[in-house]
C-alpha cells in the first residue's frame, strides 16, 4: 500500500512539474517496476507463511508421539559420547615446580619437590698402541722378557662413569640435604674382578656405586659436610693441572705415585670417609677429610671392616704374603687436606695427606727370599723376636732379617704446592712440586723407594674456540732406596742387612738410581660443548733402576714393567718387573662428557 501511495505521489509530482509527453514513457516504466516489486514481495510473504506452518506441525507431532521403550530406544537413539577424563594438574611444590619438571638451561637437571636432581657422566674410549721397550734395556744378567714386550695395540676404556647428584631443601633447617651416586663402567671389557699377572682387585667396575658416592648437608654460607667415599682433597686440589687425565700421559704416572707402578698411592679413592668443604672466603677455600682405618690389626694387615679389598687397592693375595694378607701397601687411618686461593686467572694450592701404619712387609720377605708359607699363619704383629739359640726365626735366617721384616710398617705422607695462571692469550701454564716420605727405621732405608720428590709442569694453548694443544713433563727424583726387581743394578756401596752369599759375604742392595721422566703431548678438537676427539703421545724414560709406567691413574689399559711370565694371576703369579726401559705410545680417542 505504501508503494502505491509513493507511486501516486511520484505521478502527481511528475504531472505538476513535467507536462511534456516525452516524460510519460519514463513514468510508465517506473510504475511497472514498482508493480513487479510488489508482486515479488507478496510471493515471498506466502512462502514464509507456508514454512511457519510446517514448523508448527513438526513441533505438534513431537509432543504427541508415544513413549519409546528402553529396548527400542537403545536401538534408534543416538548414544551420547562419554566425555574424556579431566587432565590432572601437574604436581606443584611451594616453589612452583612440578615433579621432574625440566630445568631450563641444563639438559639433565630436573626439579624434585623442594630440590633438584642432575644426571652427569663421562664416556671415554681410545685406541692405543704402546711398547714396553722402545730402546734396548740393560738386562744386567737377568733372563729376557717372556712374551711380547714390544708394540701392542689395544682398545681402552678410560675413567668412564655415570652418576646423579642433587639436593633437597629441609623445612626450618638452614642446610640442604645433598647426595651423589656414581658408578664406573667399562665399554671395551666385560665387568668383573680385576686380575692381571701383577695385581688382583675385588673391586668390580660397574657395580653400584663404586665411585665417589656420598650424602651430606650443605649451604653456600656453611660449606658442606659429607660422608661416604671420595677421591681425597690432596688429589682433587690439582685436578685442573692435568689436561691428560685418563690418557697414556696422565701426570699420575709420576705425581703421587711412590713406587712407579699402576697404583697411585696419593691419588686413591678413600672409602668410609667423612669430610668438610668450606665456602670460598676472599678467594680462599679449604677441604679436610678423615678416613678411619676400620682395621682390627695393629699393623693394618687385615681387610678393613666392611671393605672387599685391602686399603690401598689390592686383594690380599695380590703381592701380599699368604696367609697374612694385606702387607703390600695396606694402611689404617688416613687424613687429607688442602688450602687453595683463586683470584681470576690465578690459582694456587697447598695440600697434605698421610696414611698411617702402611704395611709393606712383603717387600722385605721378598728381598730375603722367605716365602709366605714359611711364616706362621698368625698376624705378623706377633713375630717380634728371635728366640735365643734359634737357627731360624719364624722363617727368617737371623734376628736382623726378622727385625727388618717387623720394621716395614710405617706412616707415609705427601705434601705439594702448586700454581697455575691463564693468560689473555688463552695460554695456561702450571706446575707442582711434591715431596713424599716414608718414616721407616734406618735399618731398612736401603729398600725405601717410597721416599722421593717429584715435579710436574704443563702448558695448554687454545688455538681456536674448539681446538687446543697441551704439553707436559713430569720428573721423579731418586728415592732413598730401592727394593730391587728382576734386572736391577746392584749398589756399589749399600748392602742388605742380615743377608749373605754362600761365602759369607754381604749381598749388595739394589742401587737407588731410579729417577725417571715422563713427557707427553695431546691435541683436542671439540665437536660440541661436550664431545671431544683427542690424540696423545707419551714416553716414560726410566733410570737404570726405575720402573714407572704409562697410563696410571684410571685407564682401563696400562703399560707397565711386567712381562707375560706367570700370566695366570693369583697366588702362583711371579711376574717379572723390568727396570730401566723406555716406554712409549700413541693414543686416539673420543670423550663425551655431560
Amino acid at each position: 500500500m505504501g508503494r502505491r501511495v509513493l507511486g501516486a505521489t511520484l505521478v502527481a509530482a511528475g504531472l505538476a512539474f513535467h507536462a511534456a509527453p516525452a516524460f510519460a514513457d519514463k513514468l510508465d516504466e517506473v510504475l511497472s517496476r514498482l508493480e513487479a516489486l510488489e508482486k515479488r514481495d507478496s510471493k515471498l510473504a506466502a512462502e514464509n507463511a507456508a514454512l511457519k506452518a510446517r514448523l508448527n506441525k513438526v513441533e505438534t507431532g513431537k509432543s504427541a508421539a508415544p513413549a519409546v521403550s528402553p529396548a527400542v530406544g537403545a536401538v534408534i537413539a543416538t548414544r551420547t559420547p562419554t566425555p574424556p577424563p579431566a587432565l590432572e594438574a601437574p604436581e606443584i611444590d611451594k616453589n612452583g615446580h612440578g615433579f621432574l619438571e625440566h630445568k631450563k638451561g641444563n639438559p639433565l637437571t630436573f626439579y624434585t619437590p623442594g630440590g633438584e636432581i642432575t644426571g652427569y657422566g663421562n664416556i671415554d674410549i681410545s685406541f692405543d698402541d704402546t711398547t714396553k721397550s722402545l730402546t734396548n734395556m740393560n738386562l744386567n744378567g737377568a733372563s729376557s722378557p717372556v712374551g711380547n714386550f714390544s708394540w701392542l695395540p689395544a682398545i681402552s676404556t678410560n675413567t668412564s662413569y655415570l652418576g646423579v647428584r642433587g639436593f633437597q631443601r629441609i623445612e626450618n633447617f638452614p642446610l640442604n640435604f645433598v647426595y651423589q651416586l656414581e658408578l664406573g663402567f667399562d665399554l671395551s671389557a666385560t665387568p668383573g674382578l680385576k686380575q692381571t699377572n701383577s695385581q688382583i682387585s675385588d673391586n668390580v667396575n660397574g657395580a653400584l656405586f663404586n665411585r665417589n658416592t656420598y650424602i651430606g648437608f650443605a649451604s653456600p654460607e656453611f660449606g658442606a659436610l659429607k660422608i661416604g667415599k671420595t677421591t681425597a682433597p690432596y688429589e682433587n686440589s690439582t685436578g685442573g693441572f692435568n689436561p691428560f687425565a685418563g690418557q697414556i700421559g696422565d701426570m699420575r704416572v709420576i705425581m703421587g705415585n711412590t713406587g712407579g707402578d699402576n697404583r697411585v698411592e696419593f691419588a686413591t679413592r678413600l672409602e668410609h670417609s667423612i669430610w668438610y668443604e668450606s665456602p670460598t672466603i676472599g678467594g680462599f677455600q679449604f677441604n679436610a677429610l678423615f678416613s678411619p682405618g676400620q682395621n682390627r690389626s695393629t699393623i693394618s694387615d687385615n681387610i678393613a671392616a666392611g671393605s672387599t679389598d685391602c686399603t690401598g687397592g689390592n686383594d690380599p693375595t695380590s703381592g701380599g704374603l699368604f696367609p697374612n694378607g694385606c702387607n703390600d701397601g695396606a694402611f689404617s687411618n688416613a687424613v687429607s687436606t688442602n688450602l687453595s686461593y683463586t683470584n681470576g686467572p690465578f690459582y694456587a694450592t697447598v695440600a697434605y695427606e698421610r696414611h698411617f701404619k702402611v704395611n709393606r712387609q712383603s717387600d722385605v720377605s721378598g728381598i730375603y727370599g722367605v716365602p709366605g708359607s714359611s711364616i706362621p699363619s698368625v698376624t705378623t704383629a706377633q713375630l717380634t723376636s728371635c728366640p735365643p739359640g734359634s737357627t731360624t726365626c719364624v722363617g727368617f735366617a737371623n734376628a736382623t732379617q726378622l727385625a727388618a721384616f717387623n720394621a716395614d710398617v710405617a706412616d707415609e705422607d705427601a705434601f705439594k704446592v702448586a700454581a697455575l695462571y691463564t693468560f689473555t692469550t688463552k695460554t695456561t701454564v702450571g706446575g707442582i712440586f711434591e715431596m713424599m716420605h716414608r718414616y721407616v727405621n734406618p735399618l731398612i732405608s736401603f729398600q725405601n723407594e717410597r721416599q722421593r720428590n717429584g715435579t710436574w709442569a704443563f702448558l695448554t694453548q687454545e688455538l681456536t674456540p674448539v681446538d687446543s694443544v697441551s704439553f707436559g713433563w713430569a720428573h721423579a727424583f731418586k728415592a732413598v732406596g730401592d727394593p730391587g726387581q728382576h734386572n736391577s743394578v746392584a749398589s756399589a756401596t749399600v748392602v742388605v742387612p742380615g743377608l749373605f752369599d754362600s761365602n759369607g759375604n754381604p749381598v749388595a742392595a739394589a742401587s737407588n738410581d731410579n729417577s725417571a721422566d715422563m713427557i707427553t703431548a695431546n691435541y683436542k678438537h671439540k665437536f660440541g660443548s661436550n664431545l671431544t676427539w683427542y690424540t696423545a703421545v707419551a714416553a716414560t724414560i726410566n733410570g737404570p733402576n726405575a720402573h714407572y709406567d704409562l697410563g696410571a691413574g684410571g685407564r682401563g689399559v696400562t703399560t707397565d714393567c711386567h712381562d707375560a711370565f706367570g700370566a695366570s694371576g693369583g697366588l702362583v703369579s711371579q711376574p717379572h718387573c723390568f727396570v730401566g726401559p723406555v716406554l712409549a705410545g700413541v693414543s686416539t680417542g673420543i670423550q663425551w662428557r655431560f
